[in-house]
């Protein structure tokens, strides 16, 4: 998933479901850095990987559903 990318996140913790955000930064001590919709507001937040799922909100194009994938 590229930076700077709209998001909705999800996370257990927070108790975020389909949460609109940016997705800012992957760090490699293993939390990503976004900017998340909370309220009306806008915060920068430090979610953890392990816990949090990140789906881009731009859908993927057909023609890469159809490719065959090689087991």
């Amino acid at each position: 998933m590229e930076l700077h990318t709209e998001v909705l996140i999800h996370n257990e913790t927070l108790g975020v479901k389909g949460g609109r955000g940016v997705l800012l930064q992957i760090s490699p001590d293993g939390y990503y850095e976004v900017n998340l919709v909370y309220g009306e507001r806008v915060h920068r937040t430090l979610l953890p990987i392990h816990g949090t799922v990140l789906t881009s909100k731009v859908q993927e194009e057909s023609s890469t559903l159809d490719m065959e994938i090689e087991r």
